[in-house]
């Protein structure tokens, strides 16, 4: 997604989602633990993994009624050595407008929002992330909006903006939130509710997990709201201008 910032006398700011796909299909498992899951085994005669300096292979002798069949509504690759396919999916993120506009000299507050649904049928799950292109994220030329940086090494409950603050920061939400940013009403990290408008950090340029899942949610899937706010404060002298932010969200299957 582009984030877009401008410094005259208001402030605004634009995202363009970027939706990463990956195609696939899965069948089903047949043990679990607390764990780990075996999706596959085998019951045969003979086989198992070899290898060389260049080459490796997974073979299995006596195997019976193995290969691909179909009918109407089903699919069904039979034998261990069938190739295990994963779907994965991801919606596009609307584009964000902050509202409300901020001063250039008054500073003050600006939030945003879009959302994304992932869908897999992976029996692992699947794991969704936020990146951004820069450090900080909010670029224009040689002037940038510092990220956000909580008071710890958690996220922070409340999003704080002293006089001479200017940061931009996020806060995913969702069923599916990882555990960051999860709070005890008032601390992340901590309990299992997922306040409102709570729990901000900072992006980073390394991918940052934001929602997961261990279980298969096809077809259904799990949407995923992502907060943006910047604050300025009365004595941050922000520079006018634009200022952009790239940001990638990826949806990975387990």
């Amino acid at each position: 997604m582009t984030i877009k910032i401008s410094f005259l006398v208001l402030l605004s700011l634009l995202l363009t989602p970027v939706i990463l796909f990956s195609m696939a299909q899965t069948q089903a498992q047949v043990m679990s633990s607390t764990n780990y899951k075996i999706q596959s085994d085998s019951i045969n005669v003979g086989g198992g993994f070899s290898s060389s300096t260049n080459y490796s292979t997974e073979s299995t002798v006596g195997e019976i009624a193995t290969g691909k069949s179909s009918s109407t509504n089903y699919k069904l690759r039979a034998g261990y050595q069938q190739m295990h396919e994963v779907y994965i999916a991801m919606t596009s993120a609307s584009d964000v407008v902050m509202n409300p506009p901020i001063g250039g000299i008054t500073g003050g507050t600006s939030n945003g929002s879009t959302s994304v649904k992932v869908t897999t049928d992976s029996l692992s799950g699947y794991q969704l992330t936020i990146k951004a292109s820069d450090s900080p994220a909010m670029q224009k030329g040689v002037d940038s909006i510092a990220d956000y940086v909580p008071s710890g090494a958690n996220p922070d409950f409340t999003f704080v903006t002293n006089a001479s603050d200017a940061h931009f920061g996020y806060s995913p939400e969702g069923t599916d939130v990882v555990q960051r940013f999860l709070d005890n009403s008032s601390t992340c990290n901590a309990g299992s509710n997922d306040t409102a408008s709570a729990c901000w950090d900072g992006l980073s340029t390394v991918e940052v997990p934001i929602a997961s899942d261990t279980n298969a949610n096809h077809p259904v899937g799990t949407e995923t709201s992502i907060r943006f706010r910047v604050g300025i404060g009365a004595a941050a002298n922000v520079p006018v201008g634009v200022y952009t932010a790239t940001t990638t969200l990826t949806a990975l299957p387990l």
